[in-house]
């Protein structure tokens, strides 16, 4: 019975979620009970890709994202995987009709993670792009229930959001990033002389794409509204964290905020989306 299966596949993901995101794992369980299984689905698909570029440093890493990518389409195109994470994938995309060009625009940049580059702005925004707004346009394609016309009107602020976390996550690991893996996603950055004015100039950024997201997040369906908003506030506060420290600061440490902390937020973002003054 490929129920059974299909079940284990789900669970895969939900686990997935869990050892890797507390933040991502709050956020989904206070979404609606019907579609917090697809969205573990879908962060488990990314989250796979992600470790393959990220972390597989003493395997042929090239080789296994290509594998991974031609296994993806396949299960696509078949409708199952017996890789557990790829088949629950499958099984959302093809439920929620998500674009493949999405996918493909997401592994693009995974592929872009497997060389150093020099990042133009153009660059940037591409990555950007594949890395962070189309994942988030999948996770929008399930909030809208398939309701073409929600799907569009919400989607330049599904992009903004996924911008603005992106680029947390840029300012939030830009130690390890430079110094482990060589990489700089900033353009006209020199991380090794990185200074006050240029962290605050991409600060800045960050704020206007926050505030459009919120706009947006105000419009979602009740189902997803609230985790979507708890994930807004617990980067909001992560942002707040790193705005506070010097651009030396955060060359020498990773910052983070503690797990105590997510739950206070959790049950303050809880509140005040039913008081409803998000």
């Amino acid at each position: 019975m490929k129920e059974i299966f299909d079940q284990l596949s789900g669970n895969c993901s939900r686990l997935t979620t869990k050892l890797y995101s507390t933040s991502f794992s709050y956020g989904i369980y206070f979404l609606g009970k019907e579609i917090r299984q697809p969205i573990h689905a879908i962060y488990g698909f990314v989250r796979l890709a992600d470790e393959i570029v990220d972390s597989f440093h003493q395997y042929d890493k090239k080789f296994l994202l290509e594998k991974f990518k031609e296994d993806t389409f396949e299960a696509i195109n078949l409708g199952i995987s017996l890789n557990p994470i790829l088949n629950s994938f499958q099984k959302v995309v093809n439920q929620y009709q998500i674009d493949e060009e999405l996918i493909i625009l997401f592994l693009r940049s995974m592929e872009m993670d497997l060389s150093t580059q020099k990042y133009t702005p153009e660059l940037y925004n591409d990555y950007i792009l594949g890395s962070a707004e189309v994942v988030g346009l999948m996770c929008l394609k399930v909030f809208t229930h398939g309701s073409d016309v929600d799907y569009e009107y919400l989607k330049p602020y599904a992009m903004k959001l996924g911008s603005a976390f992106q680029k947390v996550n840029f300012l939030r690991d830009v130690k390890a990033d430079h110094q482990t893996l060589s990489r700089n996603y900033f353009p006209n950055v020199n991380l090794a002389v990185f200074c006050d004015q240029q962290k605050q100039e991409i600060e800045e950024d960050i704020e206007k794409e926050f505030a459009i997201a919120l706009t947006g997040i105000k419009l979602l369906p009740a189902s997803s509204r609230n985790g979507v908003y708890l994930s807004y506030i617990y980067y909001k506060k992560l942002f707040a964290k790193i705005k506070r420290l010097s651009a030396e600061k955060i060359m020498t440490e990773r910052i983070r905020i503690s797990n105590t902390r997510k739950v206070g937020l959790m049950f303050d973002s809880l509140i005040r989306n039913k008081l409803n003054v998000i």
